[in-house]
């Protein structure tokens, strides 16, 4: 579909700082539910977020540190994530308390009424019930700002305790004089090796009278009081200063606050919120309305995170120093989440934080050697899919965002897309990721896809026409895993649709959803998508489908999956933009309905009023984005979706002193660009014709099962007007026993083999594809006592005894799960036999509640009623296996015998290890035993 385009006359008035929008944010939104906020004090985009911590356990509604439903606060830390999904941070905790000081966090922590509890842009504060004490807390980019009132006379204290939320590596209290110290945090959690300098100044004197040396720290103090006798009113100012680079550094951004006037510093704070708020201007009588709208983008402005001293400095990825010249450093990205609205909305008001943030994700490929995923705290935390920083590259690129080389931001998202981990290897030879290849195939396909046609865009912008082209055919790889016949994106197991088949099974083929919630997602060739769906009225009748559907998953229970219509989830990111596919077919008033009642119901003016998790802003973006009637459905598209504006009047202001206005009455149902974008070339193409052309896919390999007793069918499928070739090998022997011949009927094997297949049609081929059929080393069977989780079915229970071992990668569906029971299965040999040796494989993944079993045993019977025991092994005791070890790993125990002994049944039992204990951090939940192989000699 063309771009239609509107030109909008520009305005050159300049911002107004008249009006107070920052008075409008609710900063307790999505502080319950799932929304995983903190309600602190905060700048726009500043590196201290300090906020009460209520949350120590690591536990996933605490992911911000803070929830709404708890009365208990430990303390107020300087580091905190904004809504994700995984739990760090926590830096710097102070906790004011009077009396004897104590460093058991039940003693110094102190309950609190959210009636006593205030927050609002840039300030925080509370009134803390054990002792009395009035706590608020304003900040600058790099200092938190804290004021003490001690409402009682007697001795009050500061704890600083940085044994608090993630685990420290390394720690330093030291005392300069009586008003400044200085820390050394450094911690792991999902950020492995962060650190964190700090410099605390107080307003008086006061005395460490009480300190704990940690002999794990080189006998550094890691824990201190620091006390005084008040007068009852009297207050104690602290100011604490962040650096990711050192003591000199923390010292130097000190200076932000010259000052000990806690008002003045508020003020300062609000003054900051509003020059950023004030970029969008909506009008309403309706107060919560604008308090859900600033809050939004309240929320979008509290990250990425300025990570630099005031000199340049910055920790970068290689852990060495170095000096951002010519730009800020920022960390903080969840490129996963905010690929799809908030950066897009960036480029729209922050062009000049936009180039920043690239050419941060350029010093950290030179240094890491790598783009970033979801990058924590200068570390690669690897979580999440994709590399969709190419995505925020390329948006900026064809938007016509200088500001930075896009040379070498060609080359690093080219190095990204050429690397051979995470499936790319098998994406590349084969044209897409099966479940045999990697977890989470389907989805990473489709985002594969995605990247490569923004890496395209980059290529055509800079004349680089072979790799244009090369990244617009791997662009179209996504019709590699869609089946024709049922209208899904499907999970492929060695070369065929794996079965069964609910598109509403939520499990580890996808990335925190199901079929449903990945099948529309192709943005980079929505035409090819809707043909694939064999025209508009068909696809329009799937998305009806989607949206009406039993608004209810099946499979693992993924807390990820809320606010569900039908089977569309607005609480997770992969469904955001399918609303606005109506768009596409000429339903606009769809798209309209479907939006106003997400705007509607799942965000609200209350501490649940997120749907899910924040995720860094991108939950409040798309609220932005949409009530100002435009979503980005193809980042890397100089254009907008349109829907009608929420509100009536919204005034846009740039950076350039512009702005536009948009009204109701503004707008038409079709994809639109402002006039906001100096656009990089004339002709944006959807696809690139020539490669479309070329592109044929793969076909599909249909057998029963991977491994066969006697003879195995083969069944191969493609497309209409599609011929198939294929040739098979002898995997004994390695020797062609048939060579590429033209497919016309199925065929049988009777060895071990590896079958060769591809398309083809009008002269052009598709990829290569194979698949690897074992004859099973036996005829054995086997009867399982227990019951796998659905999840975990390895094929079924012949799955145990196929002679393929499964890996350490779990998630690719080659193991066997049990969860809250024992294992216990009896093989039949089918005859007498004599056996010496018995074998069982097992995985752990003690994060993932996969440990192995405590005991082992094997019996054996000639009659499958009467059992003797050959021998059992206490794992527990004597495999020197540590339950708290995190790595992924599998083990082979087994028992060999002195001298052969006689049976035809073979009983397998194994122990589950049982409930979680307290150190995990799902104590109290349920482990499961994940077995793969059994083997009898």
């Amino acid at each position: 579909m063309k771009p239609f385009l509107i030109a909008l006359a520009f305005l050159t008035t300049t911002i107004s700082q008249a009006q107070d929008y920052a008075k409008h944010v609710n900063p307790f939104i999505g502080t319950g539910g799932h929304g995983h906020t903190f309600p602190g004090a905060t700048v726009p985009y500043g590196m201290v977020q300090l906020s009460p911590d209520t949350r120590i356990d690591g536990s996933w509604d605490g992911c911000g540190g803070y929830h709404y439903s708890d009365n208990l606060i430990y303390g107020f830390s300087h580091t905190h994530l904004n809504g994700t999904g995984v739990s760090d941070y926590g830096d710097i905790m102070l906790m004011p308390t009077m009396g004897e000081p104590s460093f058991d966090n039940k003693v110094y922590s102190s309950t609190f009424l959210h009636a006593n509890e205030k927050a609002s842009a840039g300030f925080y504060s509370v009134k803390l019930d054990k002792h009395n004490i009035d706590v608020r807390l304003t900040t600058s980019t790099r200092v938190g700002f804290h004021e003490y009132t001690f409402n009682k006379a007697g001795n009050a204290n500061i704890i600083i305790d940085l044994h608090h939320r993630d685990k420290l590596l390394d720690g330093k209290i030291r005392v300069i004089d009586n008003r400044t110290i200085e820390v050394l945090r450094r911690s792991e959690a999902w950020a492995r090796d962060q650190y964190v300098y700090a410099r605390i100044e107080f307003n008086v004197p006061l005395e460490m009278n009480k300190a704990i040396a940690n002999s794990e720290y080189l006998g550094n103090i890691t824990k201190a009081s620091f006390s005084k006798q008040v007068k009852k009113g009297e207050k104690i100012l602290v100011k604490v200063s962040l650096s990711p680079t050192s003591y000199e550094g923390a010292k130097l951004n000190s200076s932000e606050i010259k000052h000990w006037d806690f008002n003045k510093a508020h003020k300062a704070a609000i003054a900051l919120w509003n020059k950023e708020l004030s970029k969008i201007e909506v009008t309403s009588n309706d107060k919560d309305k604008l308090a859900i709208f600033y809050t939004a983008l309240y929320h979008t402005m509290m990250q990425p995170n300025i990570a630099q001293d005031l000199d340049g400095k910055y920790r970068g990825r290689d852990n060495k120093i170095h000096v951002a010249e010519g730009f800020d450093y920022y960390t903080v990205f969840s490129l996963w989440d905010t690929f799809r609205g908030a950066h897009p909305l960036y480029t729209l008001i922050d062009k000049k934080r936009t180039a920043d943030y690239i050419n941060t994700f350029i010093k950290q490929y030179e240094q890491g050697g790598r783009l970033p995923v979801w990058e924590l705290a200068s570390n690669e935390t690897d979580c999440m899919i994709g590399y969709h920083s190419v995505s925020v590259i390329a948006d900026a690129m064809v938007k016509g965002i200088k500001g930075f080389d896009y040379e070498k931001a060609f080359e690093a998202s080219k190095a990204s897309a050429m690397r051979d981990v995470l499936g790319l290897d098998a994406y590349k030879k084969n044209g897409f990721i099966s479940i045999d290849d990697e977890h989470e195939s389907v989805s990473k396909t489709l985002e594969y896809a995605y990247d490569d046609w923004c890496i395209a865009q980059m290529a055509q912008i800079l004349n680089k026409q072979e790799d244009y082209q090369y990244f617009m055919k791997r662009s179209q790889n996504w019709k590699n895993i869609f089946d024709w016949e049922t209208g899904f994106m499907r999970p492929k197991k060695n070369g065929g649709w794996d079965k069964p088949f609910d598109p509403r099974e939520v499990n580890n083929n996808f990335t925190e959803g199901n079929s449903w919630q990945y099948s529309f997602f192709v943005p980079q060739d929505i035409e090819g998508m809707i043909q694939a769906y064999c025209g508009p009225a068909k696809f329009e009748a799937k998305l009806d489908e989607m949206f009406n559907s039993e608004s209810k998953t099946t499979g693992r229970e993924q807390v990820d999956v809320t606010g569900l219509i039908g089977q569309y989830a607005h609480g997770n990111e992969p469904s955001h933009h399918m609303a606005y596919l109506y768009n596409y077919v000429g339903k606009p008033e769809k798209t309209n309905a479907k939006v106003k009642y997400i705007l509607d119901n799942f965000y609200t003016n209350t501490p649940d009023g997120l749907i899910g998790n924040e995720d860094c802003g991108q939950m409040s973006a798309w609220y932005v984005l949409s009530s100002m009637g435009i979503y980005a459905v193809t980042p890397g598209k100089p254009e907008w979706q349109t829907v009608i504006p929420y509100f009536e009047k919204i005034k846009v202001n740039f950076e350039n002193g512009k702005n536009d206005i948009l009204t109701k009455n503004d707008v038409v149902q079709r994809n639109y660009n402002f006039g906001f974008f100096e656009q990089n070339f004339g002709n944006i193409y959807d696809v690139s014709e020539v490669e479309i052309k070329k592109f044929i896919s793969v076909p599909v390999i249909q057998a029963e099962s991977k491994s066969f007793k006697d003879k195995l069918k083969i069944e191969l499928k493609s497309k209409e007007n599609q011929e198939i070739y294929y040739k098979v090998f002898d995997k004994d022997t390695s020797m062609v026993m048939i060579n590429f011949k033209k497919y016309e009927k199925p065929f049988y094997i009777e060895k071990s083999s590896l079958v060769l297949v591809y398309n083809e049609e009008n002269g052009q081929k598709s990829n290569t594809i194979s698949a690897t059929f074992f004859k099973k080393p036996n005829n054995y069977s086997i009867n399982i006592k227990s019951v796998y989780n659905p999840q975990y079915h390895a094929g079924g229970p012949e799955g145990l005894l196929d002679g393929i071992l499964g890996t350490e990668n779990w998630r690719k569906g080659d193991w066997q799960g049990y969860q809250s029971q024992d294992f216990e299965a009896v093989v039949d040999l089918k005859e007498m036999k004599e056996l010496k040796s018995f074998k069982a494989n097992f995985l752990q993944d003690s994060r993932s509640w996969i440990l192995m079993p405590t005991h082992l045993e094997f019996l054996i019977s000639t009659d499958n009623v009467n059992f003797t025991s050959v021998g059992s092994l206490d794992i527990a005791k004597n495999s020197g296996i540590d339950p708290k070890d995190e790595n992924s790993f599998t083990r082979e125990f087994g028992v060999l015998l002195e001298k052969k002994k006689s049976a035809r049944y073979v009983k397998v039992i194994a122990k589950n290890f049982g409930k979680l204990p307290e150190w995990h951090q799902g104590a109290g939940g349920d482990a499961f035993i994940f077995i793969d192989e059994i083997t009898i000699d």
